[in-house]
Parts: C-alpha cells; sequence; structure tokens
C-alpha cells in the first residue's frame, strides 16, 4: 500500500486553529502591539543613532548607505524570523505539552496536519502583524521608500512560514522547552549576527561569506533591504526562490516530526 504523504491530509479546516490562536491574540493584544511598536525604536536609538556617529556610511551593493538605512530593513527581517520562530517553538510547545490544546483539537474532526498546519500558518501570521506595525514605525523616519516597500508584507508572511516550520520542527524533537535554548544558540544567533544585519556580509572572510549565503536570514535580509530601498533587481528573485523552495522542504519535515511526537 502506498503511504500518503503528510500534506495529503491538510484540510481547510486549519483555519478553525488559525483562528482560535487569533481569538487568544486579541484578549492580549495591547502586550503583542507594544512590543512591535517600541522595539524598532529601541534598536535604531542603539544601533541607529548610537553607532550612526561613528558609521556614516556603509558600503552595499556598490552603494555608500547611511548606516540607518542599511540597520533598518535588517531589523524587519529579524523581527519576521523571532515572531514566527518564538511562535512556533515556545509557544506551540506549551499549548501541546502543558496547556493540552492539541489533544483538545485533536478531538475534533481536525487532523493532526490541520492542526500543525493552523500552527505554522498562525506564527507567520503573527509575523505579518507585528512586520505591519514595525514597518510603520520605520516609515516615518523616511527610512521605507514606497510603492515597493509595500512588497515587504507578503516577504513577511513567506519568511514568517520558513521560519514557523523550521521553529515547528523543532518542537518535534525537542523534549523539553528548557533544550529551545539549543536551536536558539546553534540556529537563530548565528544568522542574527552574520546574516548582514548589523554590518556587510563583504567585511567576513571569504569562506564566512561563502557560509553566510546558506543561512536563509541573509536572503530575508537582502530582500527587505532592497524594496526599503526600492532597488528591484532581477537577482532577488534567487532569493525569494531560496526562501519559496526552502519552506517547500521544511514544511512536510515539520508535519513528519510533529506526527512521531503525537502520535505513539
Amino acid at each position: 500500500m502506498i503511504k500518503k504523504l503528510p500534506v495529503a491530509n491538510i484540510s481547510l479546516r486549519f483555519i478553525r486553529v488559525w483562528s482560535r490562536n487569533l481569538t487568544v491574540y486579541k484578549k492580549i493584544w495591547l502586550v503583542n502591539f507594544l512590543v512591535p511598536l517600541f522595539e524598532p525604536l529601541l534598536y535604531l536609538a542603539a544601533f541607529g543613532v548610537g553607532l550612526s556617529t561613528f558609521i556614516e556610511k556603509v558600503p552595499y551593493h556598490g552603494k555608500d548607505l547611511p548606516y540607518l538605512d542599511f540597520i533598518a530593513p535588517a531589523l524587519i527581517a529579524i523581527t519576521i524570523m523571532y515572531n514566527a520562530f518564538f511562535e512556533n517553538t515556545y509557544a506551540s510547545f506549551v499549548r501541546m505539552y502543558y496547556q493540552k490544546t492539541f489533544d483538545a483539537i485533536m478531538a475534533t474532526p481536525l487532523s493532526l496536519e490541520d492542526v500543525i498546519t493552523g500552527e505554522i500558518v498562525w506564527g507567520a501570521t503573527k509575523a505579518l502583524i507585528a512586520t505591519v506595525i514595525m514597518l510603520a514605525v520605520i516609515s516615518l523616519f523616511g527610512l521605507v521608500s514606497y510603492p515597493e516597500g509595500l512588497l515587504i508584507l507578503p516577504l513577511a508572511f513567506l519568511g514568517g512560514l520558513f521560519f514557523g516550520t523550521v521553529g515547528m520542527s523543532f518542537t518535534g524533537v525537542i523534549p523539553s522547552v528548557d533544550m529551545f535554548n539549543l536551536p536558539i544558540f546553534l540556529f537563530i544567533t548565528p544568522m542574527f549576527l552574520f546574516s548582514g544585519t548589523f554590518f556587510p556580509v563583504s567585511g567576513l572572510p571569504q569562506w564566512a561569506q561563502t557560509l553566510s549565503t546558506v543561512f536563509p536570514l541573509t536572503h530575508l535580509v537582502d530582500l527587505s533591504r532592497a524594496l526599503c530601498q526600492g532597488n528591484l533587481q532581477p537577482g532577488l528573485l534567487w532569493s525569494v526562490l531560496y526562501l519559496m523552495l526552502s519552506t517547500a522542504v521544511c514544511f512536510p519535515l515539520a508535519l513528519i516530526l510533529m506526527r512521531r511526537r503525537l502520535i505513539q
């Protein structure tokens, strides 16, 4: 007998899981709203305003960018990564292990794949919401070129899907909530520091530059920076394709790992 692929069990009922998480989100909307509102202000004040007194221009793809223009798009990419990854690791783990929310939902006609898909899509949605708020704040400083900057919104959802699937994959194998420190240290932190976020990748040794091209956040930063500057180039399609293919690979992996964990 041919075994069905995990994605074959997904139905539109996953929207019920997404809707449930949205309802909970709205109950604590103020806390969720304030973090992406003030986070870019703190980063811009600490790195942008503080360091820009020492670093006036940054060489980037043949141009000399003001440091604020260089760092602001990276903050958007970091926000996408953090919101999706942490939602589908810590938050999903709490719903699965401590609150037993997954067990309750699976007692309904929803399949396990519906539950996991709803969780991942919610993680991407939360990344999108945070991006909308942060984009509005950064735009007040004149750091986003429109209408190209509006393309950051679908980019945020795509990036959220990728980091959400990766986060959910870790949730499928991490034995306890304390162990999430390991993927954060080995996966998230290196990308946070060496994906062209706070300084150009071109300043790294050649081996590190090559390694950085493997980091998904590098592609997300490049796309965000290009859209903020209104500098659309055909080469950016490679970064979009990279994120799409990576998501297509990681999504069924997340479903398989979570099924192994929950159906024992």
